[in-house]
C-alpha cells in the first residue's frame, strides 16, 4: 500500500468534523468535488469504506470512526508541535470557531478581540456545526448548547432569540415569501425552522446562511435570524413575534488544559465581554421598530 500523506488525513478529518463536503471544503479552501475526490482516493488505498453517503451528508461507518478517533488524538499532537513551534518564533495562534452570526459580529467588532499589537494571530473557522475543541482542534469556541466533554471548561454567556426578518417597508407580496438555506447545510434549528414550517412558501434557497441577511435587505423575502443581527440593521424589520421555540443558551468553551494560556485566555476574555455587551440584543429585548 502507498504511503497516505497528512494532507490526505485532514482532508478526511474535515469531512467527518462537517459532516459533509461543503463545510469542510469552506474549511479547507478547496472545492467540494477535490474534497469529494480525496475522500474517494483515501478509502481506495486503504481498501475500506469510511463513510455512508447520503442526501444528509457524510456519516462515519465503523472503519471511518475508527479511523477518526485514532486520527484525532495524531492530529492534537500535530497542532500541540505546531503551537510549540510557532511560539518560539513569538508567532502563537489563536483558533477560533463560532457560527456565523458570532463569527459576523467578531468581524464587526475585531478590535475588540485582536489588534495589531497582540502577539498572536487570529485565525478564525465559521461553522453551524458544534465547535470541536475535545482534541485540540480549535482553541476558543462557541457552542449552542453545553459542552458534556469532561476536558472541556465552559462559560455561559447568555440567550439567543430568532425572529423574521423582511425589507424594511416591503411590499405586502413578501409575507409569504421565504428565504432558506438548502436541506443539507440546514444542521440548526432556525436554519431548519422555514423547511419545516414553510416549505411550499420558499422562494430562493442558498448555501450560505449568510446570504440569508443579503436577500432579506434586498427585499428577495423574510429570513429567520438571529435577533442580534437582524434588530441591528436599520434596513430590516421584524415580521412577527419572537419564534421562541428556537431560543437556546450559548457558551464560550476552550479546553481545560489550555485555558490559562494567556492568548487563549486574552481571546476568550474579550470574546465574553464582547457578547456580554450585545446581551440585550442576543436575547431580543431590544423592540423591533415595527413592533
Amino acid at each position: 500500500m502507498k504511503d497516505i500523506s497528512w494532507d490526505a488525513y485532514q482532508t478526511f478529518l474535515a469531512v467527518a468534523r462537517h459532516g459533509g463536503l461543503t463545510g469542510a471544503a469552506q474549511a479547507s479552501g478547496v472545492s467540494p468535488a477535490t474534497v469529494g475526490r480525496r475522500v474517494l482516493d483515501l478509502e481506495q488505498t486503504i481498501g475500506r469504506q469510511l463513510f455512508l453517503r447520503s442526501q444528509t451528508g457524510y456519516r462515519l461507518t465503523a472503519d471511518g470512526q475508527a479511523l477518526f478517533e485514532q486520527l484525532q488524538a495524531m492530529d492534537a499532537v500535530v497542532r500541540r508541535v505546531e503551537n510549540w513551534r510557532q511560539e518560539a518564533h513569538g508567532s502563537a495562534v489563536v483558533r477560533l470557531m463560532a457560527g456565523t452570526w458570532v463569527t459576523w459580529l467578531v468581524c464587526e467588532n475585531i478590535q475588540a478581540i485582536w489588534s495589531e499589537r497582540d502577539g498572536f494571530r487570529l485565525d478564525m473557522s465559521v461553522s453551524e456545526r458544534r465547535a470541536t475543541l475535545a482534541h485540540r482542534e480549535s482553541d476558543v469556541g462557541v457552542r449552542a448548547v453545553m459542552p458534556q466533554e469532561p476536558n472541556l471548561t465552559s462559560r455561559h454567556i447568555g440567550e439567543v432569540a430568532y425572529a423574521a426578518y423582511r425589507q424594511r417597508n416591503a411590499l405586502d407580496g413578501l409575507a409569504s415569501a421565504w428565504l432558506a438555506v438548502s436541506e443539507d447545510d440546514a444542521v440548526s434549528p432556525y436554519l431548519r425552522w422555514p423547511h419545516e414550517h414553510a416549505a411550499a412558501s420558499i422562494a430562493v434557497i442558498v448555501s450560505r446562511p449568510r446570504s440569508l441577511l443579503d436577500l432579506a435587505r434586498a427585499g428577495a423575502g423574510q429570513a429567520v435570524l438571529p435577533c442580534f443581527v437582524g434588530d441591528l440593521d436599520p434596513g430590516l424589520e421584524r415580521a412577527g413575534e419572537e419564534l421562541k421555540q428556537l431560543r437556546h443558551g450559548q457558551w464560550i468553551v476552550t479546553n481545560s488544559e489550555d485555558r490559562h494560556r494567556r492568548e487563549i485566555r486574552t481571546v476568550s476574555e474579550r470574546l465574553y465581554r464582547l457578547v456580554k455587551s450585545h446581551a440585550d440584543l442576543f436575547a431580543g429585548k431590544r423592540p423591533s421598530r415595527s413592533f
